[in-house]
C-alpha cells in the first residue's frame, strides 16, 4: 500500500498524514478514523465514525458506514459495508485472484453480496456473487452465486 500510494497522480490524490491517501473526489466524514497505511479511491465515501485502522484499500465508489470499523481488507470497487461492521482479513468485491502473504483471512464476497444483521462468516468462507445471506446466519464454507442463505442447510436459489 505505501509503495502503491507514493505513485498515485497527485491531481487526484491528496496526501493526509503518514501513509494514507485519499482521492479528492472521495467523501470522508469529519469523525472518521483514518489509520494508514491506507487509500481511499475515487468517488468513495467513509462515513461517520468509522474507523479505519489501517492496512486496507477502499474501492472507487465504495462505502465505508458509520460505525464500521476496517482493518488489513481490501474493498474493491463498488462494494459497501453500509454500519455497524467489521470488516477485518478480508477482501471483499470482484473476482480477483491476489495472494495476501498472511497468517489470518476473513472471508471473500463476490460482487452484489447482503448480508443481515448479526451474521457471522467464519475465516475462509466464500459467499458467490449476487447471494443474500439471512440476519443471525452463521456461515462457514462456500454458498453458491445467486443463493438465499437462511441457515446451515437450507439454502435457496435466487430466480
Amino acid at each position: 500500500i505505501i509503495e502503491l500510494g507514493k505513485t498515485l497522480d497527485p491531481e487526484i490524490y491528496e496526501q493526509r498524514g503518514e501513509n494514507v491517501w485519499v482521492a479528492k473526489s472521495a467523501n470522508i466524514y469529519p469523525s472518521a478514523h483514518l489509520g494508514g497505511p491506507l487509500i481511499i479511491c475515487e468517488d468513495a465515501e467513509v462515513r461517520h465514525c468509522a474507523f479505519i485502522r489501517g492496512c486496507a484499500i477502499v474501492g472507487k465508489g465504495a462505502v465505508v458506514g458509520n460505525s464500521t470499523e476496517l482493518k488489513n481488507s481490501i474493498l474493491f470497487d463498488g462494494v459497501q459495508v453500509p454500519h455497524y461492521n467489521y470488516i477485518g482479513d478480508s477482501i471483499l468485491g470482484y473476482n480477483e485472484k491476489i495472494e495476501t502473504g498472511v497468517k489470518k483471512f476473513g472471508a471473500m464476497l463476490g460482487d452484489h453480496v447482503e448480508v443481515g444483521c448479526n451474521s457471522v462468516l467464519n475465516p475462509g468462507s466464500v459467499i458467490g456473487r449476487n447471494t443474500n445471506i439471512y440476519p443471525l446466519s452463521f456461515v462457514r464454507g462456500y454458498v453458491e452465486a445467486n443463493s438465499i442463505y437462511k441457515r446451515l442447510g437450507e439454502i435457496a436459489d435466487k430466480i
